[in-house]
């Protein structure tokens, strides 16, 4: 067992590797890729189980860790491992895999071959991001992850998509560049790329404060942009407008949001104490502001990408509350909004393939006709505004909660208001839909309801919203192992359904001194 403890994470990253280079190397005919890289992601799956299964609670640092020497100078390392914080992430990540090609099964029918291989690459860069622990490395795979979704989008987009391809490509990459100069720097001033190292040396004043402060700067700014956080959303609507429905669902919010958890706060707290009224001033700006565009969207895709500005606002929230509980509610969020958007994209795929329409005034009664796909949209829609007992309804309560207590009561309520013009366009969207007269085009193009392959994959997310929303525990327990917030200053607990949630709020600088 501790052989495969030592290795389950390099396999992890090499699975779906290694699958992108057989469908590479083997030929284009029927549905061979697709079955290839269905088998590969299934497989990568399976091994990502292998580390909650694993997983010891109550140790601190990391877990399932690899430290070996790669380039002796610079002093890179192939340093992987995971904390409370990545693992859920990266069973995400191996979740959303083999729904991504299931969701491609009929769609992609050109070119599969580059699709399938590049949707590999684009999972083994996630995986990387997720359990890197040298930044070298961390950066590396953070840029091999703007590579296939950027050429995925020139070749597959529905209307415009080199160009789209080309703004998401810039806003992501630029704000990298900066980045990598942190990286070096940091990197001249200590002679390492290891996370754990750098910590200790900023911990202890080793660094320049100043310079530090800029660092810090680009780091946050670069993460920004990868959430994102208003006004630095440009690209998301494009994107999803344009991309592939299975490279939409993993392209916002994970990689940022993880990162500026890890990397910003995990590395910079002093000065992530600096920025963070900025940043929760942005979220809540965010928060209202893709809320109220969702509402006015006259096309589906565009709805879902302000949607989850909205929504990952309120985790920016969290994140930069510089709370306990809300760090965990935030994660938990992270992985709640997986899921949902996992099925939204889904069923909004499924409703584009048989109608070929992605405007919203031109459906209407679709509920008599495909119940099926009328019942895990509602459902879904439900989760994703947090209705209780479902998934969406935990973290949103624990975010708003610990800005409440532990923030400001003004911008928790502001947020709320947020929360509840999401109701109203997730309903609106399911009433225009589903419900009301008829449209012309229900009526005229008659179509099939959800086939055995597409309920394969929405009844397991529907089951697991439920799951999420009355057992939070499962996932929370060893979130909280991974967040470890500095001088607690006062805790109260926080109950739900099967699980108790402790909620500690670090104190200011001044009030840490004394």
């Amino acid at each position: 067992m501790d052989a495969i403890n030592q290795s389950i994470l390099t396999l992890i990253l090499l699975v779906p590797l290694a699958g992108a280079i057989v469908v590479a190397l083997m030929p284009d005919r029927a549905k061979l890729p697709n079955w290839i890289a269905l088998l590969t992601t299934l497989a990568s799956f399976v091994l990502t189980l292998h580390l909650p299964e694993h997983f010891v609670l109550g140790q601190g640092g990391f877990q399932f860790e690899v430290n070996r020497p790669w380039i002796q100078n610079p002093a890179i390392n192939y340093h992987v491992g995971v904390d409370g914080l990545s693992m859920w992430l990266v069973v995400l990540t191996g979740l959303l895999a083999p729904i991504g090609v299931l969701v491609s099964w009929k769609v992609i029918n050109q070119r599969r071959k580059i699709f399938y291989s590049l949707f590999l690459v684009q999972q083994t860069a996630m995986f990387c991001v997720f359990i890197s622990l040298d930044l070298m490395v961390y950066y590396g795979f953070w840029e091999l992850s703007l590579v296939p979704m950027a050429i995925l989008i020139a070749m597959y987009g529905r209307k415009d998509g080199p160009r789209a391809a080309l703004k998401f490509f810039l806003y992501t990459f630029i704000p990298s560049a900066p980045l990598l100069v942190a990286i070096l720097w940091l990197y001249a001033r200590t002679g390492s790329f290891d996370y754990a190292t750098l910590r200790i040396l900023i911990a202890h004043g080793s660094l320049a404060p100043t310079a530090l402060s800029w660092a810090a700067l680009a780091f946050v700014v670069a993460f920004a942009v990868k959430v994102p956080v208003f006004p630095l959303h440009g690209w998301l609507a494009d994107t999803f407008a344009e991309a592939p429905v299975a490279m939409a669902m993993v392209v916002a919010g994970k990689l940022g949001l993880y990162s500026m958890l890890r990397f910003h706060i995990g590395l910079f707290p002093e000065q992530a104490r600096i920025v963070a009224p900025c940043l929760i001033a942005l979220a809540v700006i965010g928060l209202l502001y893709g809320a109220c565009l969702a509402l006015v969207q006259r096309d589906f895709w565009r709805l879902l990408a302000f949607a989850a500005i909205s929504q990952l606002s309120l985790i920016t929230l969290a994140i930069y509350g510089l709370t306990f509980n809300g760090w965990a509610g935030g994660v938990y969020q992270i992985l709640a909004h997986g899921v949902e958007d996992a099925a939204f994209f889904l069923l909004l795929g499924a409703l584009e393939y048989r109608y070929g329409v992605t405007r919203i005034d031109a459906y209407g009664g679709l509920g008599a006709k495909l119940p099926r796909a009328t019942s895990f949209f509602v459902i879904t829609a439900l989760a994703m505004i947090g209705l209780p007992m479902l998934s969406g309804f935990v973290g949103e309560f624990i975010i708003l909660s610990s800005t409440f207590t532990g923030v400001s009561r003004g911008w928790a309520i502001t947020a709320a208001l947020g929360v509840i013009l999401g109701a109203a366009y997730m309903l609106w969207l399911v009433q225009r839909i589903f419900y009301g007269p008829e449209s012309e085009m229900a009526a005229a193009r008659p179509a099939a309801d959800l086939e055995f392959r597409e309920m394969a994959v929405l009844a397991p997310l529907a089951v697991l919203m439920l799951v999420m929303g009355l057992a939070p525990s499962i996932w929370l327990t060893s979130i909280q192992t991974g967040i470890h917030p500095p001088q607690p200053k006062e805790a109260a607990v926080l109950h739900f359904p099967f699980a108790s949630v402790s909620v500690v709020t670090i104190p200011s600088q001044e009030e840490g001194r004394r």
